[in-house]
């Protein structure tokens, strides 16, 4: 189905900037049925938003990231028309691991520097806000067809919180996040490796 017909009962709204949930802290993460988990990537929460044919890339507080990362910006541009997506400017080491050290030597260490999109908010000036997560995680992979390896969807896992937490610490990550599938809002919650330190 054209992306136009899987849009056009979504109400309109021009893609500007939105600012992303803050997180809260809270001393247990939820579990159980209808809850999916993300791993917590060390990095920068960004806003990447695509309209009249521009790209900018925010940070969480609305401040521009363009001239710290133009080859994200230029990525960007495979975003639809009218796009805002919210994700994480995150640096992988050699192996493949988030290293937040990196990003500190954002110019030297360029090619290490990605874009992870964990949610597609607006896409074709069309808002998608009051959606369930998971009919916009649906969405965002169908709508997205991103080429360039700067730019990741990031990954979910059906799974308990404990289970989680387990591989998390085991592979010496920063942490958990948790949300409710049939929720409009994301980012409820997210759990540090180190403790029961939980933010959401």
């Amino acid at each position: 189905m054209p992306r136009a017909n899987r849009l056009a009962t979504l109400p309109k709204r021009k893609a500007e900037f939105i600012e992303p949930m803050d997180c809260a802290p809270v001393p247990k993460l939820l579990d159980g049925p209808g809850w999916v988990y993300e791993i917590k990537l060390d990095g920068y929460r960004a806003v990447a938003v695509k309209t009249d044919g521009n790209v900018s890339l925010f940070s969480r507080r609305g401040k521009s990231f363009n001239q710290q990362y133009p080859y994200l910006v230029e990525a960007l541009a495979e975003l639809p028309e009218g796009t805002v997506v919210d994700g994480e400017v995150v640096a992988l080491d050699d192996s493949g691991r988030p290293n937040f050290n990196l990003l500190q030597s954002f110019r030297k260490e360029a090619a290490h520097i990605h874009y992870f999109i964990f949610d597609l908010l607006i896409c074709d000036d069309r808002d998608l806000t009051k959606l369930p997560l998971t009919k916009r995680r649906e969405l965002m992979k169908s709508l997205l067809k991103l080429q360039s390896p700067r730019l990741r969807i990031a990954e979910q896992f059906e799974a308990s919180a404990n289970d989680m937490l387990a591989a998390v610490r085991q592979q010496q990550l920063d942490g958990i996040r948790n949300e409710q599938c049939q929720s409009g809002a994301r980012g409820l919650a997210w759990m540090r490796n180190s403790g029961p330190t939980v933010s959401n």
